[in-house]
């Protein structure tokens, strides 16, 4: 070995020795909580218990950690990505399989930090990027309702389906430093009280941009706050296309009053839309049970958010040109015109309007404007989940349409209907359909509701 190899080998090898211990170090290393230095604060008040269960609708972690015929929060709900299935945890008290061993700085860091209580980092599909913006006060009061509110239940937790290495989770300490936020919400000292309270329950307890916002190659959110129009601009996730929450006129709410989306979170419906996919879940535990004050303060931060005039396009209006084609003799002529009159003008109406609060309109309805077709597909095809109202169940729902029609079918319906009324949605392919046909499963008339006394 020459001596000038000797020397690189001298430099190489403690550099990267160093560099290892180092990178051991940052990927090992427990994040800093503000509440490192708290001792046991004893039996915690009835009124702190209580505000965290209204804290746990605000997070609405029963959506993730709940499946139906299970017990509330022993998690099994199975997430799938890319790389394999990953399935939510037991987060009930128990100390074995749930977080019961966890103090509430370990509570802290897998919340707000993504760091579980024995130094294994969480999967982002656990919102921690948003639940970083919470406040200490509400951090405390949601430890104290998970440890002292919900009933310990003993339930091994599932092991993800992602194979080896991709299951190493270790090089997601360098992602969180790139992608995730790691501030509590700090008010905008621009904007009045009802905005900041709606910012923070939209950027964080409420992570409406964990589905709304598009991620990117690295599966980050490509926005988590107001300042970027990224954020809650509409994404793809799981099967459905959660919609812009934006002032876009076609695909968000720009044609919506602050009144409109108020009533929409607190019923489930209004005269524009009622709530289906994912979002079923999302009322059936958690935004209905806001208070009025929040759901308001909601409704006012999303009413500021600017669309995109460039991406929305031209916005929509009615154009009741189809109702010719509708006529016997005239949808004979037009795939899936005869279809919709069979299937979906009862409820919908020959003139795609709906009826009003209970059956939505498809005309100018943002699943028909969107270019993604894979919210129209999956309702069709599934039907829509029970959606229950203050305890009331509803009485008209969106049927499954698998076994009645084809694929081929299911586009030319889908084709007419996001292309009438003035819909310029784009068109359905029966390939399209075949490939949701194979992914997803008919909506489940059960529904996970939980109770709180």
């Amino acid at each position: 070995m020459t001596n000038r190899l000797k020397k690189i080998f001298a430099v190489v090898i403690p550099a990267s020795a160093v560099l290892a211990a180092g990178t051991a170090w940052f990927v090992t290393r427990l994040p800093a909580s503000s509440f490192e230095k708290t001792g046991s604060q004893g039996e915690p008040s009835v009124q702190l218990v209580a505000r965290g269960e209204y804290v746990s609708r605000l997070t609405d972690c029963v959506a993730c950690h709940s499946v139906p015929g299970g017990a509330a929060y022993t998690g099994g709900l199975k997430m799938v990505t890319p790389m394999g299935a990953i399935f939510a945890t037991n987060i009930t008290p128990d100390r074995e399989t749930g977080i019961g061993a966890y103090t509430l700085a370990d509570f802290d860091r897998a919340l707000r930090s993504g760091v579980a209580k024995d130094g294994h980092r969480l999967y982002p599909a656990m919102p921690y990027p948003s639940y970083a913006k919470l406040s200490d006060d509400d951090v405390k009061a949601l430890y104290a309702y998970f440890m002292k509110g919900v009933p310990a239940v003993h339930l091994e937790n599932r092991k993800s389906t992602i194979p080896w290495p991709l299951n190493m989770r270790w090089p997601l300490a360098f992602w969180n430093v790139v992608f995730a936020p790691s501030d509590v919400h700090r008010p905008d000292t621009s904007k009045d009280a009802q905005w900041n309270r709606g910012a923070y329950l939209v950027e964080g307890a409420g992570h409406c941009g964990a589905c709304h916002t598009p991620r990117s190659l690295a599966f980050n959110e490509k926005g988590t706050d107001s300042h970027s129009a990224a954020f809650v601009s509409g994404a793809l996730i799981d099967g459905w296309f959660a919609p812009s929450l934006r002032n876009d006129a076609n695909t968000g709410l720009g044609r919506w009053s602050e009144d409109d989306v108020f009533r929409f979170l607190k019923t489930g419906r209004n005269d524009h839309a009622v709530v289906f996919g994912s979002m079923t879940e999302a009322f059936n535990n958690s935004t209905q049970f806001f208070s009025d004050d929040d759901l308001r303060a909601v409704a006012h931060y999303l009413k500021s958010l600017p669309g995109n005039a460039q991406r929305d396009g031209t916005p929509w209006q009615y154009e009741p040109t189809q109702a010719k084609a509708l006529q016997p003799a005239g949808r004979q002529g037009i795939p899936g015109a005869q279809t919709y009159m069979a299937k979906c003008s009862f409820c919908h109406g020959a003139d795609g309007r709906g009826q009003g609060q209970w059956v939505p309109p498809l005309a100018g309805a943002a699943s028909s404007l969107v270019p993604d077709s894979s919210s129209s597909i999956n309702v069709t095809l599934n039907g829509s989940g029970r959606v229950v109202a203050a305890g009331v169940p509803d009485s008209y729902r969106m049927p499954s349409y698998r076994e009645q029609l084809s694929d081929g079918d299911i586009a030319d319906v889908l084709t007419f209907v996001r292309s009438s009324w003035g819909n310029r949605g784009a068109s359905v392919t029966a390939a399209e359909v075949k490939t949701l046909r194979k992914k997803t499963r008919p909506a489940d008339s059960g529904v996970v509701i939980l109770k709180i006394n």
